[in-house]
């Protein structure tokens, strides 16, 4: 412990002892709330949306609209494989980040967030969309993401630009993150598409959708063979190798196998 300023110290020798023998326990303190910001076991709403849910989709470019410790944090730590070039089709294991500062927070970070989309659309016009993952700043001081979102989608031809109201201090676990990164999905992605609109592929009575399995190691890979081969249709993996156009298809799955039910269970009621 000496190794600690005297503030720290106090906090942290309350989650460190050493166990002896014939007492059922150490007397450590554990199963507390995480703090927004702090690199603990357990994550946040941030880290719920962008790290679990929203990541893995590979055509899309995902924003960590903030300073830069929290899209450093949820950077590269999970092994969502996919298929895909990446920087032309594909975007899981690039950073991107509206990086801010001092300025931002006292006079607004509105106007980064739009130099931000430009350069991603110049930089990477290939991209099929984009999510603005909000950090703790960005609830603090109120930014209009949702009204930069729709202007600048418009600007780019009707691009789905999705904002995501999931700054870390809402949830101090992951699961809420996932909730409304679910919901985002419902509003921006679902309540968006044409109902009588031809259909982009031709369903059949064997389509399925593989919901929260985000392709750690590749095992929803693993799921999808052995589903092909009992002859089902894999139309939409959520979110692991996953893509906007499969999201965009699911609900003309006839079925949602569904594997985590804690981050997924929300979008497959809906």
């Amino acid at each position: 412990m000496k190794v600690y300023p005297e503030k720290t110290a106090k906090r942290r020798a309350k989650h460190l002892n050493v166990h002896q023998s014939g007492k059922s326990d150490c007397g450590v303190k554990s199963n507390i709330k995480s703090i927004p910001g702090v690199m603990t076991i357990r994550g946040c709403a941030y880290a719920g949306s962008k790290g679990v849910v929203w990541g893995p989709i590979k055509d899309m470019v995902h924003i960590s609209h903030g300073p830069v410790g929290c899209g450093q944090y949820s950077w590269g730590s999970r092994r969502n494989y996919y298929v895909g070039t990446t920087g032309i089709d594909s975007f899981v294991t690039l950073q991107f980040t509206s990086d801010f500062q001092e300025k931002d927070i006292v006079f607004g970070g509105d106007k980064k967030l739009v130099k931000v989309l430009d350069e991603i659309q110049e930089l990477f016009p290939l991209n099929h969309g984009i999510t603005i993952q909000s950090e703790c700043p960005i609830g603090l001081i109120g930014d209009d993401i949702e009204a930069v979102s729709r202007s600048k989608s418009k600007e780019y031809g009707g691009k789905t630009i999705v904002p995501v109201r999931c700054e870390g201090f809402r949830g101090v676990s992951q699961s809420l993150g996932h909730h409304i990164a679910n919901d985002a999905v419902r509003d921006w992605i679902f309540d968006k598409l044409d109902p009588d609109g031809k259909p982009k592929f031709e369903p059949t009575p064997y389509d399925v959708a593989i919901i929260g399995d985000y392709n750690i190691g590749g095992d929803a890979w693993s799921s999808r063979i052995l589903l092909e081969e009992m002859g089902l249709r894999v139309i939409a993996q959520w979110s692991g190798d996953g893509s906007l156009a499969e999201l965009e298809a699911t609900p003309k799955a006839k079925l949602n196998i569904l594997h985590c039910y804690r981050s997924m269970n929300y979008i497959s009621r809906h």
